[in-house]
Formats: structure tokens, sequence, C-alpha cells
């Protein structure tokens, strides 16, 4: 997941109307077009996002764009980020989740519902750049390896990457206040992929919402060309592992969209009717490879859980009932 990225930048590529100091804070206008602005949307976006449009469209399927009739967006009402996060790896809207605040999450999701069964135990992993996840995945009860914020990644035998990693937790900026930036998360996740190579993983990135708060448009798209290249790295590693190679998913989603170009993009939540818009991209060997989808039935954030769990053989639906059902058309026909 990585947070708070609009469908907009997804299916259209970088916005004409915040490349500018008014609206978009950016400095090197001529820099940001050079990396980033082409004379079509379909150019703009293979541009920002060159793996999500070549091996993602073209070997699974993409679900959210708006001006194709393919709606996906959240259920729970607030559109930020502990009730998006909740929504997604629980199934479900919950409104006791009504704030960021660290509070326990008294659901349980479905991370923590495969590392029940025997055949996920220890086998299950979490990392992500807000410090707030080890709240939002309940860690102490959960029982899996969570790794969030600046903490240090102390588990197993540490490896000199995995050493260095740490260092910079502890060394670089803390520019983005309770996390680090997404490459320390992202390389952390990787270092841990390869050593302990976990049945289900999942990681959280949040430089897009980041940025976009503080009204850089020139940061925020550099932190979604990042997400990209990091997809394409995991997927990389993934398909050169006998473990993992022809038998792994991607699923790739935010936790809620964004307000709309010029004057309303920095922020979301209630009063943003329009972030409650996100995106879903899915790609795996029981995915049909049927690309950009368009003029479908609308997808769901609660529907991701028990999608996730239906890749791996299991019906999180039958036993939550509250959670939405899996999306079929991304699933073995």
């Amino acid at each position: 997941m990585t947070d708070g990225l609009r469908w907009q930048e997804l299916f259209q590529g970088a916005d004409g109307a915040l490349i500018n100091k008014e609206h978009g804070g950016v400095a090197d206008i001529d820099a940001l077009r050079i990396a980033y602005w082409r004379e079509t949307s379909e150019q703009r976006r293979k541009a920002l996002m060159p793996f999500l449009w070549t091996t993602v469209s073209g070997q699974g399927q993409i679900f959210g764009n708006r001006e194709r009739g393919s709606d996906a967006y959240v259920s729970n009402g607030l559109h930020f980020s502990y009730p998006g996060y909740n929504e997604t790896l629980c199934g479900f809207a919950d409104p006791r989740i009504d704030s960021n605040d660290k509070k326990a999450n008294p659901n349980v999701t479905v991370l923590e519902w495969l590392h029940g069964k025997v055949a996920y135990r220890d086998k299950v992993a979490a990392f992500a750049a807000w410090d707030t996840f080890p709240y939002i995945l309940n860690a102490g009860r959960a029982g899996f390896t969570v790794n969030a914020g600046y903490d240090a990644f102390m588990s197993g035998g540490p490896t000199p990457t995995m050493a260095l990693l740490n260092r910079l937790k502890n060394e670089l900026p803390k520019t983005l206040g309770g996390e680090p930036f997404d490459a320390v998360t992202f390389h952390t996740a990787l270092e841990y992929f390869k050593q302990s190579k976990p049945r289900v993983m999942f990681v959280s990135l949040g430089e897009t919402d980041e940025w976009a708060h503080a009204g850089n448009y020139a940061q925020y798209l550099y932190a979604a060309r990042r997400v990209d290249d990091y997809l394409q790295e995991l997927w990389e590693a993934a398909q050169s592992m006998a473990e993992y190679r022809g038998a792994t998913t991607l699923i790739v989603s935010p936790d809620h969209g964004r307000g709309e170009a010029p004057s309303l993009w920095k922020s979301h939540g209630q009063k943003q009717p329009e972030s409650k818009y996100i995106w879903m991209a899915f790609l795996g060997p029981d995915t049909r490879p049927l690309g950009e989808r368009s003029q479908t039935a609308p997808v769901l954030q609660n529907q991701i859980a028990a999608t996730l769990a239906a890749f791996l053989g299991e019906n999180y639906a039958a036993e939550v009932p509250r959670a939405g059902a899996p999306i079929q058309d991304v699933l073995p026909q």
C-alpha cells in the first residue's frame, strides 16, 4: 500500500494544474516537466509508474479509472488513514475507528487471522513507515512480525544489510515526523523477504501522503515513482526465488484518495468527497491478464481482505461475515 496516492495520477500521470509554484509548490518546473510531463495521459502515467503500466497492465488487472467506468472506493465514509487501513485489512468499516490515534485495533486483521492458522504460523510479516501500524495491526495480540516507524528490526540474526538499515533509521533526519523515508521501510521489508521467506508480507509506504499534505507536488510525484520502482524490485526478487516464482500474487492499493486539483489535492477526509475514490492493482498467476479495467462493477476497499485470503485458498468471508466478498474477476475462473 502507498498512502493517499490519487487515482488521477495513477491513470492520467502528472497533473498539469499542479506543475507550478502556486498550487503545487514546484520550485523547478522545467525539471519536473522533463521528468513526467508528456502529451497524452497514457504517456504521462507510463513515465510516472512504468512497472504498473507495463508488467501489471500487461499481465494483471488495474481498477479505479473513473473516466473508463471503473470505480474503486472506500466504504468507511471517513477517507483517512486508520479507518482505511482497518477496512483494507479487516474487510469492513468500523465506526469505532474514527481517528488516527494510537489505539489498539479491537478488530482482527486478515494477517492476524492467517497467522492463527498452522500453515501460516511465523510466516506472516508487516513493514510500515507509519509508526501507528503496531496499533492498527494490534501487534501485541497478533503475534506476527511487525516493524514500523523508526523501530530497529531486531528479529532473527541481523544481516549486515539489516544492521545498516537500522543505523540509517536512527541517523537520518526525521523529516516526516512519525515515519522514516520510504526507502528505509521498503529495503527493510525486502531484506526480510529474501532472508525469512514469509508466505504473506504486508508493506505500507507513506511519502505520497506526506508530500501531498506538505503541498510539494514534485516530491509527491518522485515518491510515486519510487513506489513503482519498489514494486518492480519486489516482484523481480520474488520471480528470482524458487519459493515464489510463478506462485506469488502482488496486490497494490492506497488507503484513501485525495481532493481534486488544483486547490483540494493536498487534503482528504469527510469534507473531500472525492477522496473516497482509490485504485487497486493485481498481478499473479491466478489473475487473468485483462489489464486496465473499464465498464466494471465497482470494487470496494472492504473486498481486499477476503480477496487476499482467497488467493491462498482460504475463505475469510465465510468466517468473517462482515467482510466484503472476494473480487471474483481477479481470482481463478
